[in-house]
């Protein structure tokens, strides 16, 4: 293999974004500045709602404080870096700021996939095994369950990161989009990718395949179990503790089934077309997703918005 066009890791990479449309670019800009601030505050008013509230210290809110995190740290790794890339055409990223970034991406993403999956736990025994819950979901079990999805989640990204920067990367270092995303940076490597690939695939089985069959087989068992409960009113109040997480997941898993189950284009000129939307559709996916998770649990959570409500009372009240 002829190496002289290896790009060196000094060089770094250099990120397209949307520079080919740069009458979008301020647009975004400023839609996806606001964005992120309502993600900054929506999620951290929530973390600190469910810190402040003692009727709020079960296992759901600590969860729930734990993919708010997730979603401020998964943002901040990579909105900032998309915000440049808008300021500035053909930004250019070292090999490290793009290593640490694809990480944190990387484990952020695979972390909610189990967080969201020991969330619907939670919610099946809760409603299935009621008398049971407080022994089943005891601290001494769901602080190791939020510790496992953020191990789980740091370990396969180490994983894919590691694999994917040791490639030898050749010509054309331009990425093809906002961020260093994995695929994205696969595309230009000058060598054989088969284990990326196939380590990604087991990544996807393990990630999104099996939270997903854990998830679908919860809340059959739930639905069942609500379908039993004799009274519409019950019915109704078991719905309402579980259906702010079955929104977050259908919107979550949703876009990443339309993000990478659509059809490919194989005209040109459609390919470019496709390219954008495909651009847009991970924007979505990595801002307007974790900027509704929490106006979804405040809207649909009458816990939530009775602790927001004594918080604001209690600041009037001392001042």
């Amino acid at each position: 293999m002829d190496r002289s066009n290896e790009t060196s890791p000094m060089m770094g990479f250099i990120l397209l974004g949307l520079s080919a449309h740069p009458k979008l670019e301020k647009t975004f800009f400023v839609l996806i500045l606001l964005m992120y601030l309502v993600i900054l505050l929506g999620n951290g008013i929530l973390i600190l709602v469910t810190l402040l509230d003692s009727h709020l210290h079960t296992p759901m809110y600590f969860f729930l404080r734990n993919l708010s995190f997730l979603d401020i740290c998964y943002t901040t790794s990579s909105v900032p870096l998309i915000l440049d890339s808008f300021l500035t055409p053909r930004k250019t990223i070292f090999f490290s700021a793009c290593a640490v970034q694809m990480f944190l991406s990387f484990a952020m993403g695979a972390t909610e996939c189990v967080l969201l999956s020991m969330m619907a736990f939670d919610r099946y025994v809760a409603i299935c095994n009621p008398l049971r819950y407080p022994v089943v979901m005891s601290k001494a079990v769901y602080v190791p369950m939020a510790a496992g999805s953020w191990a789980a989640g740091s370990i396969t990204a180490t994983v894919q990161t590691s694999l994917a920067m040791r490639l030898p990367f050749c010509g054309d270092n331009v990425i093809n989009h906002f961020t260093c995303e994995i695929l994205a940076v696969l595309k230009l490597a000058c060598a054989d990718i088969s284990i990326n690939v196939i380590s990604m695939v087991v990544a996807n089985v393990i990630f999104l395949g099996v939270p997903v069959l854990f998830i679908s087989f919860s809340y059959v068992f739930i639905l069942a179990t609500i379908l039993r409960i004799p009274s519409a009113e019950g019915r109704k109040k078991a719905f309402s503790t579980c259906s702010a997480h079955l929104t977050v997941v259908i919107i979550f898993y949703g876009t990443i089934l339309f993000m990478y189950g659509k059809p490919k284009s194989k005209d040109p000129l459609g390919a470019d077309k496709q390219d954008l939307a495909d651009k847009l559709i991970s924007l979505f996916y990595g801002v307007v997703t974790p900027m509704l998770n929490p106006i979804i649990y405040s809207l649909r959570n009458k816990d939530v918005k009775a602790a927001v409500r004594n918080l604001v009372s209690q600041k009037h009240f001392t001042q």
